[in-house]
């Protein structure tokens, strides 16, 4: 019998896979930067960055899922603040 491990994903997706990363101060900051003006975060610039340069490399694998959509959920589906 298996113990269903904190945070895990939803049924049919996959859980992604969590890595330890040291980068430079400087470097972070300017990846900050340039994620915050593309409307990212830090790890998704980062996942973004090794896609684009696993692809150019020829390297990215076939089973490869797109990137998966962050924020909130097309179609207004927040809840509606109580009217007075």
């Amino acid at each position: 019998m298996t113990t269903p491990s904190r945070g895990s994903a939803p049924q049919g997706r996959p859980q992604r896979k969590q890595v330890l990363l040291r980068l430079d101060p400087s470097v972070y900051e300017a990846l900050a930067r340039w994620a915050n003006d593309e409307l990212r975060s830090a790890n998704a610039q980062i996942e973004f960055l090794l896609r684009r340069a696993l692809a150019e490399a020829g390297r990215l694998p076939g089973n490869a899922g797109p990137l998966p959509r962050r924020g909130r959920p097309p179609g207004g589906s927040a809840p509606k603040p109580p009217s007075d």
